[in-house]
């Protein structure tokens, strides 16, 4: 079976060392912060449930040349049905916070494909977001 990103994979490529500061202090992990740890946690839950087995076809798909599913948010539709699945999927993650969490980690993703689909030269681009995401 192959797999997706979890909440403790969310959580731990967190923990690398980044440099991030607020009120002119820098903070060492942002996972345990206050400031930062429970949207890192809420970000963590949704990872969380697109890797249930019940979500995994629901919420990923596995892009060509991958041994690793990704969100469908980074899918880019090649026909009506693939466009239906990507809306079920992004329609589960905003229910979980009845809609409240506004830039999920799907956020960006969600630009890309439409971005693609608009203009060929947008095309590699996009695939190398997708291609970089299933790592």
């Amino acid at each position: 079976m192959t797999s997706c990103r979890t909440g403790a994979e969310h959580i731990k490529s967190l923990q690398d060392g980044r440099a991030v500061y607020i009120d002119g202090a820098r903070v060492d992990d942002v996972t345990a912060h206050p400031a930062f740890r429970n949207a890192v946690r809420a970000a963590a839950e949704l990872y969380d449930f697109q890797a249930r087995p019940e979500n995994i076809e629901l919420m990923t798909f596995q892009p060509d040349g991958s041994n690793r599913r990704v969100n469908r948010g980074w899918q880019m539709p090649r026909n009506y049905a693939e466009l239906v699945q990507r809306r079920k999927a992004l329609q589960a993650w905003a229910a979980l916070s009845c809609g409240f969490c506004g830039r999920s980690p799907a956020q960006k993703a969600d630009s890309i494909p439409p971005s693609a689909a608009s203009s060929r030269a947008s095309v590699p681009a996009a695939a190398a977001w997708i291609s970089w995401s299933a790592r």
